[in-house]
């Protein structure tokens, strides 16, 4: 297997501050752009279809019906739905491009997953977001209460970190070295904390129905802190576990992962005022209810969609670097975010 440079990338590099994307929207959608080369023939949808599927199987297997097997069933009820699966997947993509084996993937995969549903059970709760549905099924609170599903939430970010750190988790021929296992806790530590989700969380609750205009750089802000970062943490974790090293390439991803995160939640606004609740899995126009400050609501639809295609055409400027062969899935993926895929092939 080959893999990038040897040398190791400098703590400060992975915990650099997140650059701002854009500084207003205008400027983000620049007149002749050049267009990226044109991607290598390759068979996405079968390639979503066995890596979702592995992921499945790794979930299952990673919460069994143990005792206290209420909060058990709550982890698996929320965990096991119709999930896109997009995090685990770059993951393991991102770690395919550094060289290493889907199986060295699992673990980080399975974490970042975990991480994304508790995610989504505390954004539902009635003290958050308010929302009845997710996934097609009733939110866990709705199902399970709200007590067990802040436990439920608790447990999976916990049982992430477990998993991504006990050496049983990896296949005993594929050990990964400890340093990249320590470098993968502080990354995924970072992404998902007070500087990365718990910040967007935070910045999103104090920006929903304010009486005046919240700037566009906070609404920024916010997607790439409560969204992109995970999205980041997916992406830099596989390149990690996978060996890659050079500082330049994690870079690049990393930035990379940034404008698929945007990308991710400017598509996100925009469904969210043009489908149905059936499409989505999701409450439909709770943004709107909520008041929420959304690209359609700050910029209007026509504008948010052209935004959408500039966030694509950037997050593929910065995969240029790589083996087009390689980058394929991470290539083919940032167009599966921008045409909403998972609506238009029920996937």
């Amino acid at each position: 297997m080959t893999s990038w440079l040897s040398s190791s990338p400098p703590l400060a590099l992975l915990s650099a501050p997140r650059r701002k994307l854009s500084s207003t929207v205008a400027a983000a959608i620049p007149q002749g752009k050049e267009t990226v080369k044109t991607m290598p023939e390759f068979d996405f949808k079968g390639y979503m279809l066995s890596k979702a599927a592995a992921v499945n199987r790794a979930l299952d297997l990673a919460v069994p019906l143990d005792e206290p097997r209420r909060i058990h069933e709550a982890m698996r009820y929320s965990l096991l739905a119709c999930g896109k699966r997009v995090r685990p997947i770059l993951c393991i993509a991102a770690c395919e491009l550094a060289g290493g084996p889907q199986a060295l993937a699992i673990p980080p995969a399975v974490a970042v997953e975990m991480i994304h549903t508790m995610s989504l059970i505390h954004d539902d709760l009635p003290c958050m977001d308010n929302d009845d549905l997710r996934r097609w099924q009733p939110s866990c609170h709705r199902a399970f209460g709200e007590p067990l599903a802040v436990l439920a939430g608790a447990a999976l970010l916990s049982l992430a970190f477990r998993i991504l750190s006990d050496p049983k988790s990896y296949p005993s021929d594929l050990s990964p070295p400890p340093s990249r296992v320590l470098r993968c806790i502080s990354e995924l530590a970072r992404c998902v904390g007070s500087e990365g989700l718990v910040a967007g969380q935070v910045a999103d609750m104090e920006s929903t129905g304010l009486s005046e205009s919240v700037p566009i750089d906070r609404v920024e802000y916010i997607h790439i802190h409560k969204t992109a970062a995970l999205l980041e943490a997916s992406v830099v974790l596989g390149a990690i576990i996978g060996g890659g090293s050079d500082p330049q390439s994690i870079e690049r991803l990393r930035r990379y992962a940034r404008c698929l995160g945007l990308l991710y939640q400017v598509v996100d606004d925009i469904l969210d005022v043009t489908k149905s609740s059936q499409e989505l899995g999701k409450t439909a126009g709770k943004d709107l209810v909520s008041d929420k400050s959304t690209y359609p609501k700050l910029i209007g639809l026509e504008k948010s969609r052209e935004f959408v295609e500039e966030l694509n055409h950037e997050a593929k400027q910065h995969l240029e670097e790589f083996d087009p062969e390689k980058a394929a899935p991470l290539l083919h993926l940032a167009n599966y975010i921008t045409e909403a895929g998972w609506i238009n092939n029920n996937n």
